[in-house]
């Protein structure tokens, strides 16, 4: 229920006023006061739980800036400030888990400076964070702070030391040595890895000098993206997972002898013996042990060595188990592809690209727009020649391995999902064979999020002689237009592509690049104009209609007052045409209403309102507004009549707290109006607030005597005396005097 905004602004400035003087119990009270308003408001919680923590009540702060997180939980402030207050209460590791939370946040919002700081504080707070001493040192090597970075990457090997990982260890300290070949303590690391002796705990002074941190974030997202994929893609990735599966199954159980093949059959495939762990795991099998992680490693150990008969059989027997899908049909395509069997090897190839893509989507919806892609390339390889689909199924595979190999299969998807929408399905199966332009479009993506705009525009320039006709290349050039901030070029570029796609009468892509430039350049009138008379054309009514206020909203914001209300009409006038909904129509009303009262046209706002309240009877804002303006115009009448009509829509939603504030506002701020007064005074009554009722009636009655008006003054007086005031008898002595 929505409060009192007036109450809510004062009690906020109170509680600022307070907290500057560093009074905390009255901050806190007016903070609360603010709350009790607006209980949704996330700012009245963030500035209660600051002056909560000030006061040094701890628990009380912990749980305002909780409900803050609750009420906004992309906000980092009431995360981090409520991390500061677990860390002085002593529960450091959920201390460092929010600030992880928080630079999960600011990574988003891409502010790598505050990221890092709130990465450094957790990793100070719980030191052995793999992943965010990970992700310091790639953070400090991209932003040229390189002692930090080696500092990270050392931390990183003592912790995998400690944790028996010698590989790994090694594999950290090798990285810190990139970047410092000749620092002894990085060279001191690696031998005592080498050696099995216990390496010092890194003890590295950080850079005195940070370098100015770029907002790289794009090449730095890519790299954590593909993390420590491993190279042979979603087969390899999946192995690595089934070992360790594997690994515990055995060791969990007694030592049989099928349990000592299979433990001899993981090491020998992890050093790439991979006939010999295949004999390992062949005996585990004879001797009665099944397992679906080793069959996934015995399809991958055939995989490698080419017996493709052999990779299918096992690796057919774990494709439907949920962890080792991926994989599996990875495996299997590469196998079928042995097999010559190239219609089956694509259907398993691309199930593998998609479950990949697909597991990395951010919500439901993201995962059905990938599907539709994945479904139209599936489509794409039926009824193909032999030559071609064996074509298709190298360019598959390729994708699918590398150290990048996620970032290249988002890359490559989105790719073909521009070249799906621009020239249909029938040329999917085409362009996958060229690999030369799926490449380049991923190539000019990721020089534009380097920074790397001449390179990238470059790029563009060479694929749009290749083929001139490609609308995604010109987007391209677009996009490093405006990202060099030569924005009128971009939006004419923008256009000229917007233009194209209605010559092939692909309206839902004009539309989608209208909207796209638009949201570059919101007050450009023409481009929203251009927008509507397309919309038009489709008959999408609906859409019409948000871009009539939207154009609406341009106009006010380039101060065009007369143009912005005319084509708010043409909305309203829309809006009944299409039987738009109350609520959207009297949306677009009070946008007027607002526009008439800027410009002090009192009366045509009344009439503006008037429609509202007509159309909405419920909207209380019209109601209000109405009697507001009425008072302006000093047609007291009217206001008093709209009023009683707000007060009706109140005790209807049994709402008697805005029935009194409101009256009490009205009497504030017109103390002179009989009519609120003895409202007012009766609203008191029926609640019991009989002091209040008599203060409201004795100034009622020296409003009326003043007036003359002594027989309404008698019947104020006698309304007093029945409440039995304390000083009851002067009362009756003036009525005595008035002859009443």
């Amino acid at each position: 229920m929505a409060g009192d905004r007036a109450v809510y602004e004062q009690a906020m400035n109170a509680g600022h006023s307070a907290a500057w003087d560093q009074e905390w119990d009255k901050a806190i009270m007016a903070y609360a006061r603010a709350i009790q308003e607006f209980p949704e408001d996330p700012s009245a919680h963030n500035s209660l739980g600051l002056v909560l923590l000030q006061a040094g009540r701890y628990e009380d702060s912990l749980k305002v800036y909780s409900r803050a997180i609750q009420l906004a939980p992309d906000d980092p402030v009431p995360l981090e400030k409520s991390a500061d207050v677990l860390e002085r209460l002593g529960r450091l590791q959920e201390a460092a888990q929010r600030y992880v939370s928080v630079a999960d946040i600011y990574m988003a919002e891409r502010d790598m400076d505050k990221a890092i700081g709130n990465w450094e504080r957790a990793t100070r707070l719980t030191p052995g964070m793999l992943k965010i001493h990970y992700l310091l040192a790639q953070a400090y090597e991209r932003t040229g702070q390189k002692r930090s970075a080696v500092r990270e990457y050392l931390t990183l090997a003592f912790n995998f030391q400690r944790g028996g990982d010698k590989q790994r260890a090694l594999q950290a300290a090798e990285r810190a040595k990139r970047l410092e070949p000749t620092s002894p303590q990085v060279l001191n690391s690696i031998q005592a890895i080498q050696s099995d002796a216990l390496m010092m705990i890194p003890d590295i002074e950080p850079d005195t000098q940070p370098a100015a941190r770029a907002q790289d974030f794009s090449a730095m997202e890519e790299e954590l993206t593909a993390g420590d994929s491993n190279p042979k893609g979603p087969l390899g990735e999946t192995v690595d997972k089934a070992l360790a599966v594997l690994a515990e199954y055995v060791l969990s159980g007694d030592l049989s002898a099928a349990s000592a093949q299979v433990i001899q059959g993981i090491e020998l495939q992890k050093i790439g013996e991979y006939a010999s762990a295949a004999e390992s795991f062949e005996k585990a099998e004879t001797a009665g042990l099944r397992n679906g992680a080793m069959y996934l490693c015995m399809g991958a150990v055939y995989v490698e060595l080419q017996r493709w008969a052999d990779a299918q059989k096992y690796l057919e027997r774990v494709k439907e188990e949920t962890d080792y899908r991926a994989g599996a049909a990875h495996g299997l395509g590469l196998a079928l592809m042995g097999l010559k069997k190239q219609q089956q090897a694509a259907e398993q190839l691309i199930t593998a690209l998609r479950l990949v893509d697909t597991g990395l989507a951010n919500n439901a919806d993201e995962a059905k727009e990938l599907n539709v892609v994945y479904d139209t390339l599936l489509r794409s390889t039926r009824n193909r020649q032999e030559a071609d689909l064996t074509a298709m199924n190298k360019q598959f595979a390729d994708w699918l391995t590398g150290k990048d190999w996620k970032v290249r299969i988002a890359e490559t998807r989105r790719s073909l999902a521009e070249r799906l929408a621009t020239e249909g399905e029938e040329v999917i199966a085409d362009y996958v064979g060229k690999t030369e332009t799926v490449d380049l479009i991923a190539r000019i993506d990721r020089y534009i999020k380097q920074r790397m705009l001449t390179l990238a525009m470059d790029e563009a320039f060479r694929g749009i002689e290749q083929e001139p006709t490609f609308l995604p290349l010109h987007q391209r050039v677009a996009q490093i237009l405006m990202e060099e901030g030569r924005i009128q070029a971009a939006i004419t570029k923008y256009n000229m592509v917007a233009n194209s796609f209605l010559a092939r009468d692909e309206t839902a892509r004009a539309a989608e690049i209208l909207n796209e430039v638009i949201a570059i350049a919101p007050t450009d009138i023409n481009l929203r104009t251009s927008l509507i008379e397309l919309l038009e054309k489709e008959q999408q009514w609906d859409k019409v209609l948000d871009e009539y206020v939207k154009l609406g909203e341009a106009y006010q914001e380039l101060a065009d007052l007369e143009q912005a209300r005319a084509t708010y009409q043409e909305a309203v006038r829309l809006g009944q045409r299409i039987n738009a909904a109350p609520e959207r129509r009297a949306q677009v009303l009070h946008r007027i209403g607002d526009i008439d009262t800027s410009r002090l046209d009192m009366r045509q706002a009344v009439r503006t309102y008037e429609q509202i309240r007509t159309i909405l009877p419920d909207d209380e804002k019209a109601r209000r507004q109405l009697v507001e303006l009425n008072y302006r115009l000093n047609n007291t009448l009217e206001a008093v009549k709209e009023l009683d009509g707000l007060l009706r829509l109140y005790a209807q939603q049994k709402r008697g707290d805005m029935i009194v504030s409101t009256l009490e506002q009205m009497v504030t701020d017109h103390p002179n109006d009989m009519a609120l007064r003895s409202r007012l005074a009766a609203v008191y009554r029926q609640t019991k607030r009989n002091a209040d009722a008599i203060a409201q009636l004795d100034a009622l009655g020296e409003l009326q005597l003043q007036a003359g008006l002594y027989q309404d003054a008698c019947a104020t007086i006698k309304q007093i005396i029945s409440l039995q005031p304390a000083d009851v008898e002067q009362y009756k002595n003036l009525l005595s005097q008035l002859g009443c």
